[in-house]
């Protein structure tokens, strides 16, 4: 029989477990919302600006890490939105939240190798879905890149904007940082999936990425900042 003592313990452990979690889920999102400011924030050097301005969805993977089993392996957790067609359904006080952008998705990369990594242990990771056949095959939750989808190294910089044959026919275009200097970019063979833990912390409930992006969902406030930094470019 479990004593008074007992079970105080047992729930003490249980909140600051779920605290230790939010909090790491919170990290995630502050990361998230300066990769994706430092990565596109820079006209000369940057993403350029004129592809995010077309993307139907963007995925931002900050700190992807090489996996401690396996050669090449890679393990990373971020964020998916999405363009909405019509007005945000979002509650949000703030007329920026309420933005033409969905509440973010909770997502995994998993396998392959990501980028060249420059020597350093981590690699921040920006994917841009250019069409809805690009987002309807990652949104099946077992998306696995080269094998279901033509994925391309983006461009990078002010002279990068103008069309070219690889921007126009990729569904998606990937970028990688590394140290602070962008990477040449290989993500063939990873898989990228639903991160239901993270939707679980988000939404309260289990909830696939395809309902969330529909824009149905209100964002969170946790995740108003990273819309706010989104709707920015």
């Amino acid at each position: 029989m479990r004593t008074p003592f007992t079970l105080l313990v047992m729930l003490s452990f249980g909140v600051s477990a779920a605290l230790s979690a939010r909090g790491a889920d919170d990290a995630r999102l502050k990361d998230a919302e300066l990769v994706l400011t430092e990565m596109a924030g820079s006209f000369d050097t940057g993403i350029p600006r004129s592809l995010l301005a077309k993307a139907r969805c963007v995925v931002i993977i900050p700190g992807v890490k090489k996996a401690a089993l396996g050669v090449g392996g890679q393990y990373g957790r971020g964020y998916i939105s999405c363009r909405l067609d019509g007005p945000s359904s979002s509650t949000a006080a703030d007329p920026v939240v309420a933005s033409r952008w969905s509440a973010p998705g909770g997502i995994r990369i998993e396998g392959g190798s990501v980028g060249l990594q420059i020597g350093g242990a981590e690699t921040d990771v920006i994917l841009l879905v250019m069409n809805q056949r690009g987002v309807d095959r990652l949104l099946t939750n077992n998306f696995k890149v080269g094998a279901d989808a033509a994925v391309a190294a983006g461009p990078v910089g002010r002279e990068a904007t103008a069309q070219t044959d690889i921007t126009m026919r990729a569904e998606m275009l990937a970028w990688s940082r590394s140290r602070g200097v962008f990477a040449g970019l290989s993500i063939q063979g990873s898989t990228l999936r639903d991160d239901s833990g993270e939707n679980k912390e988000l939404y309260g409930r289990e909830i696939d990425n395809r309902e969330i992006v529909t824009g149905k969902i209100p964002a969170p406030k946790p995740t108003h900042n990273l819309l706010k930094v989104l709707s920015k470019f």
